[in-house]
Formats: C-alpha cells, sequence, structure tokens
C-alpha cells in the first residue's frame, strides 16, 4: 500500500530476523502506552511490564542522538470510558483523567521535544490504537515520516492494534521485539499477536540491531 504521507509505495516486507537497521531521516519511535497503571502497582498493571522500560529508554537515546521524532501515546480517559467494567467493558478503570495511573513512568527517558498522543479521549472511543480519534497520522506526515519504530504495553492491545492501523496506512513498521510486553489475558495471545504483525508486515527488531549500525 502507498504511503499516505508521501506517495511512495512502502518498502518490501523485510524477514522476522532483521538485519542491522540504521535510523535515519524518514524514521520515528512511537512509544505507546508506558503509564503508571499498566506497571506494577498499577490497576492495570501488564506482567513485566517495567522490562520495557531499560530498552525503551536506550532506543529514546538513539533517536534523540540522531534527532528523530520521538512520539509517546498515552491513554487517557474519563470515569465513564466504554472500556470500564461498570460501563460493561474488560477492564478496571484505568489512565483516568488527571490520576497519577494515567502519567508516564517516571523513569522514563522522554526527551522534552516528545510528541504526545492522547487517546480514548471521550466516553464511547476505544482507543487501542494510537491513531484511533487522534491526529497522530497527521503529525508523522507533517514530521516526513516513512518508517516508524514501535514499542511500549502492551503486546497484546495497543500495540498491536497501533502497528496494524501503522501499516494499514502505509508506514514501514518496525517492533521492538524487546521493548513489548503482553497482557496474556489467555497464555498465548502475546505469541498470537506477534504472529498476526509479522503476518501483516512488521519487521521485529532488537536493541543490538541498531546498536551494531554505524
Amino acid at each position: 500500500m502507498s504511503n499516505v504521507c508521501s506517495g511512495k509505495v512502502a518498502l518490501e516486507n523485510s524477514p522476522v530476523d532483521a538485519p542491522v537497521i540504521t535510523v535515519h531521516h524518514g524514521d520515528a519511535l512511537l512509544v505507546v502506552d508506558v503509564q503508571k497503571d499498566f506497571l506494577p502497582g498499577g490497576n492495570l498493571a501488564v506482567p513485566g511490564g517495567e522490562e520495557v522500560i531499560d530498552p525503551l529508554n536506550r532506543y529514546l537515546a538513539r533517536f534523540v542522538q540522531r534527532n528523530l521524532p520521538v512520539f509517546v501515546s498515552g491513554d487517557c480517559h474519563p470515569p465513564d470510558h466504554c472500556s470500564f467494567q461498570a460501563q460493561g467493558g474488560p477492564w478496571p478503570p484505568h489512565c483516568v483523567i488527571n490520576t497519577q495511573g494515567a502519567a508516564f513512568a517516571e523513569n522514563l527517558s522522554l526527551p522534552y521535544s516528545a510528541n504526545v498522543v492522547r487517546k480514548g479521549t471521550t466516553p464511547e472511543c476505544e482507543g487501542y490504537s494510537a491513531f484511533d480519534g487522534t491526529d497522530l497520522q497527521g503529525r508523522l506526515c507533517a514530521a516526513k515520516v516513512l518508517r516508524l519504530f514501535v514499542g511500549g504495553l502492551a503486546t497484546d492491545h495497543c500495540v498491536l492494534h497501533t502497528v496494524r492501523d501503522a501499516i494499514e496506512l502505509g508506514f514501514k513498521t518496525f517492533v521492538l521485539r524487546d521493548a513489548i510486553r503482553a497482557v496474556n489475558a489467555r497464555p498465548e495471545d502475546g505469541e498470537a499477536a506477534e504472529a498476526e504483525m509479522a503476518e501483516l508486515g512488521a519487521t521485529f527488531i532488537q536493541l543490538e540491531d541498531l546498536l551494531r549500525a554505524h
């Protein structure tokens, strides 16, 4: 599918075992929902969710060093959000606007220049994807982004939905395998989400794939 920003055809899909990747102009990092409610002690803690922070900080450092754009998405739900159990949804209240649970992890090294994307801000908008009901697509286009590097929480929900949309919109999409963790309500959910993303055309990389690049 053509990239909606440039009209150019996206690059052919790379194998799941990615080669060494060099980030450059046209690339952006998207950190998905690394918020306190999804970390240990939060209202909807993702198992091992805190483990994404260190690798994400190292990806962040690489993108900042290269003066490449960083985007960060976060749930910002009203108290009567449709995803909450009281409204018939599957989840306990989480990332409610103006609560500590909605704040980004304190030890996540976001640059001052990070572009913040708030999602799920109305009661009826689920907001799993960072593109759902937001202006993320337009902001990526304005920054002339062609390739999107995605990590964060959770693999089987917000990361999956975001990657689906990014690929559908024509962005060449890389998933940071060492900087995602799954809810795994069913034990196989995370693996199934990774398999779906790969089948859709996402390329999985790890930090070492960037660190080996010159």
